[in-house]
């Protein structure tokens, strides 16, 4: 029997739990239907979920379809979780995305769809509420093709289990060579239509109504027939996706095993061991001796795994692209502030993209989020998990910085007994590429382990723009040369010459205006009466957004509008527009990256930042003279650095380029 790892993802409301429920009673894993509106479903396990009706954290659960075995991972479908459902992608072997009939292709729909293909996962697509009146397969099918790939192939069977000729045909022309087999042979194998799908070529379109259980069977038989385990390595590997803490208290560490065997009380992390290993079914677990290659537990006994982790021989997964956008503080409504702050962190050991920080100035509790459905998560979470009453306010935008301008920056770091010198060079890279760290220096240059301590020391520790102190992104930084001394040289030195040729590198550019802050923008779609366009143009014109695309829907008697506005303008606008159309219009937003400020000068002035005066990111390096250290402003680097400069002015203008 094959094991096969899917996760079904979706747009809130297009029935995602409901179709997870459908399955599992097909399956006969579960024998009373649980409505999700009602707070029945077996997979919404947690009191908030039943509560407001919608997923908010991912589950787990077993079935079996013929000789097909799956795990089932069920994950948020509101955008202010996605963060959760991102940490799943990597340890799926399939995804299926559902889609509404009738609600066309949402801009988070587009943003789960890059995510498993940045996570190279087959899909599976499932076209839910096909009973609902006006629903449309062959104009579904024609949307999902436009707007997400032409692979999208509808493999509804007929009544013998086969494919139609012209799901044969468009799943043949998305490869040359298997398309050339097929006009010679006018046959397609399932052999060959397996590894289309699997290499995300063919993504297989299944059309039903989980409500009413049709399509669900379909669905279930396509999965067991179309596709193919992955192989597993021989050597031990697993991949971390998700921390909980059980009703007990006790922390969960939730893995897919990718090599070998996971054995209970195995040493894994830190010396820690692997005390209970859980296949969970809902809210039901076993206990199991052993996990195999491509099955999913959770392990009790570790204490510091986070989110994407690798262990064994697996490899960490990459950073998560999607990234909380606002920052509030955390009001502890009179609770003991230290008893607030353990608790937040714990909530972050269960989602780090909280980034739960204490600021000692001010004396609160700074909290990083998605959007404002995750701050009453979480004021309930803390309400029953922890019996605190807290609030959030002054909440901000999280701002970027970046450079569109290459730069080669210096720092030397030579008080008395110390010395080491480094030359990074700077220079922009594309968007949502984060901060990128290499050497091209020589080990006769510059030995390895040094440039290992450079490397290491850049990435120990948050780097801060210059404009307005806002983190550093979309860079790529390499180090071109550096000195270090035999006698003098010790650990440390080489921290502080890297952190301030970095520093050093951005006032260059800072003086020369080729620095650059970012803020995160909407993807929008407003849908609002035709009557009530004018005021929505202008809305958004004030806003500072742009307007993609006009055009009917519902009959014509209401208008969609879609483009991109900054999140600090539009964060706010739902309330307006609930007000404006009297509750008939709906606002949509998707967080859809960071792009250069619109109001940067504005942002500037109120920040007030001032990067010489940040003295724990100095920009000027230290030298000796005499016996005595004194400190040369960056400005008057250049001309006392120790090493010769790489790179010359033209050479870094023609390295430079505008982000784009």
């Amino acid at each position: 029997m094959k094991h096969i790892v899917t996760g079904i993802v979706a747009h809130v409301d297009a029935g995602k739990t409901t179709l997870s429920e459908a399955l599992l009673y097909q399956a006969g894993t579960i024998r009373t239907w649980g409505r999700v509106d009602k707070g029945e479903a077996f997979l919404d396990t947690d009191a908030m979920e039943k509560k407001r009706g919608i997923t908010i954290f991912s589950h787990q659960a077993e079935l079996q379809y013929q000789d097909l075995a799956l795990t089932l991972l069920d994950t948020p479908g509101h955008v202010d979780f996605a963060a959760q459902t991102e940490e799943v992608l990597p340890v799926l072997d399939y995804a299926i995305l559902v889609v509404s009939a009738t609600d066309g292709i949402p801009g988070y729909t587009r943003t789960l769809w890059h995510l498993l293909a940045r996570y190279q996962v087959p899909v599976f697509l499932f076209v839910n509420k096909m009973d609902t009146r006006g629903a449309d397969a062959a104009a579904v099918l024609q949307s999902l093709q436009t707007a997400l790939s032409p692979g999208c192939t509808d493999f509804t069977p007929d009544a013998a289990g086969r494919l139609s000729e012209a799901a044969l045909e468009n799943a043949a022309t998305q490869d040359d060579a298997v398309l050339a087999d097929y006009l010679d042979t006018d046959a397609l194998p399932d052999a060959a239509l397996q590894q289309l799908i699997q290499r995300r070529q063919v993504f297989p379109v299944y059309f039903g109504a989980a409500l009413k259980q049709t399509g669900v069977t379909e669905l279930l038989a396509g999965l067991a027939h179309w596709t193919v385990p992955a192989p597993a390595a021989a050597q031990f590997g697993a991949r971390v996706f998700k921390i909980t803490h059980d009703d007990k208290g006790e922390r969960l560490t939730w893995v897919r095993v990718t090599g070998g065997t996971l054995a209970a009380r195995a040493v894994l992390v830190n010396d820690e061991k692997a005390n209970q290993l859980r296949i969970y079914n809902g809210e039901k677990f076993t206990i199991a001796q052993t996990v195999p290659a491509g099955a999913v537990c959770a392990i009790t006994g570790f204490t510091a795994t986070y989110p994407g982790q690798g262990l064994g021989a697996e490899k960490d997964a990459p950073h998560p692209t999607l990234q909380p956008v606002l920052t509030y503080a955390v009001d502890p409504q009179g609770n003991d502030i230290p008893t607030c702050l353990q608790a937040m962190q714990e909530l972050a050991d269960e989602d780090p993209q909280l980034h739960v920080t204490w600021s000692e100035p001010l004396q609160e509790i700074r909290v990083q989020i998605m959007g404002v459905i995750q701050l009453e998560v979480l004021r309930q979470m803390m309400a029953d998990r922890f019996h605190l009453t807290v609030d959030f306010v002054q909440g901000h935008i999280l701002y970027k910085e970046t450079i569109k301008a290459a730069m080669e920056g210096a720092g030397h770091f030579e008080p008395l007994r110390h010395y080491a010198e480094v030359h990074l060079l700077l220079q922009p890279g594309a968007p949502g590429s984060g901060l990128v760290y290499d050497s091209t220096t020589s080990p006769e240059t510059l030995p390895q382990n040094w440039q290992h301590q450079v490397l290491t020391s850049l990435a120990a520790k948050e780097q801060l723009g210059v404009l307005i102190g806002a983190p550093l992104t979309d860079m790529h930084v390499t180090l071109v040369t550096g000195r270090g001394s035999i006698v003098h040289t010790v650990g440390g030195d080489f921290r502080e010459a890297s952190w301030r040729a970095l520093r050093q590198g951005l006032m260059m550019l800072r003086a020369q205006d080729q620095c650059v802050i970012l803020e995160p923008w909407y993807d929008f779609r407003l849908e609002i009466g035709r009557d009530q366009v004018g005021r929505a143009m202008n809305d958004i014109q004030r806003m500072s957004g742009t307007i993609a695309d006009t055009e009917d829907a519902d009959g014509a008697t209401m208008t969609v509008l879609t483009g991109t506005a900054p999140v600090s303008e539009m964060q706010s606008y739902t309330q307006e527009v609930n007000t404006y159309t009297h509750g008939q219009g709906q606002l949509e937003t998707v967080v859809a990256g960071y792009r250069p400020c619109h109001n940067a000068d504005a942002v500037i002035t109120a920040a007030n930042y001032s990067p010489t005066g940040d003295l724990a990111n100095p920009p000027g390096s230290v030298f000796v003279a005499k016996g005595a250290a004194y400190t040369v402003n960056w400005d008057k680097v250049p001309e006392t650095m120790h090493l010769p400069y790489v790179y010359s002015a033209a050479q870094l203008a023609a390295l430079g380029h505008d982000r784009a």
